[in-house]
């Protein structure tokens, strides 16, 4: 294990993993096992295409792909040229993401060869170079190799940049360091008790997501496990085939991705015993209905347990160890290494078991990129604030509300006032306030409360189309209601609180 902070690099940990038994398994793709010399041989190619092409120390790429083995090989070479990685999501619509490449500033835009053909001549024209990458790791510039940017060098301390939209709708960044990532991955180790090496993990989750990016790609890596790599959760066969064949059985998803599998099985299109191999399955991203609970239990006789984080965070912060100290309804035990304290709404420390939940330790994050005013906002002597109004009992966690106005859809944030960015440009409408609904599948779901704009003649079809366009599909509101006017506070704020009561009367 390393011995400090300065000298942690993910690439050295993972390295001395795959030189041990280099014959074992590592990965599973589209019906194949692949050993650790494998990844390794994949890892060395994509670190030399990178270097040709003149990646070097403290520069960035973006990475714009489905999960295939190419993906955690491309952070394990650029962390050994001693850049960083930064994963978004291939759906996030061109505006959205031209906002975030300003940010960002990458040397380069690798995608898949899909996604290249679709919108690589669009950025190009916005002067950002373009990488084109199959499944198996080859490289090839697309457009002008001009367009590849000497851009600002960061530290190389910096492993991986996730990206979100902030409160104002314009893009923020989280730089995780190479410490962060591997005590989180060693924390979890450490906290989750079933789980050892050789297992075999399903990495489903997308990789702009930092549980399928920390904890499906990189932490099998870390700890001499295997991963069953699978492009997207949709369609749920795909899935289950991985789980078939390779085995799994581990799982770390969001809870829709439990629903749609035992969906399936109840449909017939998975097998009963589906999840009989199965040591542990561990949700988080959002809470984990009793519903499916109930469900999962009388459908395969397994509980599902639940676990807690954030991008910030690494990004677990608490799980359940195991099923025997299991607590249905909490989110488990916080990890060894991480510190935490409740506060008040007015910042003084609770002198109760419930409060808005900081946290500080190893795992967490400095601060936001670039963004010193945000940062001060949330970081403050090294503690972070998670947000959450929570509970703690005898050791264990609960999340009995969100401080934010987040909404989060199957495990993704969804921030309104980004939605309400983009409705409002639209010319029918005047005012857009948006809030998050219950949702069987999802958790949540996006609703947009609008007040037209004089003589308009917009419909609810039009919007949702038009939200379509400029966004990821997640983040596109399912529900449109014309008002006539707000709820309003004494000094004139809308209180998405009564939008949001509304919908439960």
């Amino acid at each position: 294990m390393a011995s400090n902070e300065q000298e942690i690099r993910l690439e050295r940990e993972i390295d001395s993993k795959l030189s041990q038994n280099s014959g074992d398994r590592c990965f599973w793709w589209e019906g194949n096992w692949y050993s650790k010399a494998d990844f390794s041989r994949l890892t060395d190619k994509v670190a030399a295409s990178l270097r040709g092409m003149g990646f070097t120390k403290g520069q960035r790429i973006i990475v714009l792909m489905a999960n295939c083995p190419a993906f955690p090989a491309l952070s394990l070479a650029a962390w050994r040229i001693g850049g960083s990685v930064v994963p978004l999501n291939t759906k996030a619509g061109i505006l959205s993401l031209v906002s975030t490449l300003e940010l960002i500033e990458p040397y380069a835009v690798v995608m898949s060869e899909s996604v290249c053909d679709e919108i690589g001549a669009a950025l190009n024209e916005k002067g950002f170079g373009c990488v084109s990458c199959d499944p198996m790791g080859n490289l090839r510039i697309s457009g002008d190799p001009k367009l590849l940017r000497q851009s600002p060098i960061l530290t190389p301390d910096v492993s991986v940049l996730f990206t979100t939209s902030g409160t104002t709708g314009l893009p923020k960044a989280v730089p995780l360091s190479h410490g962060n990532i591997y005590h989180n991955c060693m924390g979890m180790l450490d906290t989750i008790i079933p789980i050892e090496p050789g297992d075999v993990f399903l990495n489903v989750m997308p990789n702009f997501h930092t549980v399928g990016y920390t904890i499906a790609n990189i932490m099998p890596l870390m700890i001499d496990a295997a991963q069953a790599i699978v492009p997207a959760f949709m369609p749920p066969s795909q899935c289950v085939r991985a789980i078939v064949e390779a085995e799994v059985n581990v799982m770390f998803v969001v809870p829709a991705v439990i629903s749609y599998l035992l969906s399936a099985i109840e449909r017939g299109e998975a097998p009963k015993n589906l999840f009989d191999r199965y040591k542990i399955i561990i949700t988080g991203g959002d809470r984990l209905s009793d519903y499916l609970h109930d469900t999962a239990l009388r459908v395969t006789g397994m509980d599902v347990v639940e676990g807690y984080g954030l991008t910030e965070t690494s990004p677990a912060i608490a799980l359940n160890r195991d099923y025997a100290s299991h607590r249905r309804g909490t989110v488990g035990q916080f990890l060894k290494s991480c510190e935490w304290r409740l506060k008040s709404d007015s910042g003084a420390d609770s002198d109760t078991n419930e409060g808005v939940l900081w946290v500080r330790g190893p795992s967490v994050a400095a601060g936001y990129f670039r963004a010193p005013e945000i940062t001060a906002e949330r970081f403050v002597d090294g503690w972070f604030n998670t947000g959450d109004y929570v509970k703690v009992e005898d050791g264990y966690l609960t999340i009995l509300d969100r401080v934010t106005d987040i909404i989060i859809v199957g495990g993704f944030n969804v921030y309104p006032q980004e939605v309400e960015l983009v409705l409002a440009e639209h010319t029918g409408v005047k005012t857009a306030i948006v809030v998050g609904i219950k949702s069987h599948m999802s958790g949540e779901v996006p609703k947009a409360f609008v007040l037209k704009d004089t003589g308009s003649t917009v419909t609810e079809r039009e919007l949702v189309n038009y939200c379509k366009e400029r966004m990821a599909h997640y983040k596109v509101p399912r529900k449109i209601e014309f008002v006539d006017e707000f709820p309003l506070s004494p000094t004139g704020k809308i209180l998405r609180r009564v939008l949001r009561e509304r919908e439960k009367l």
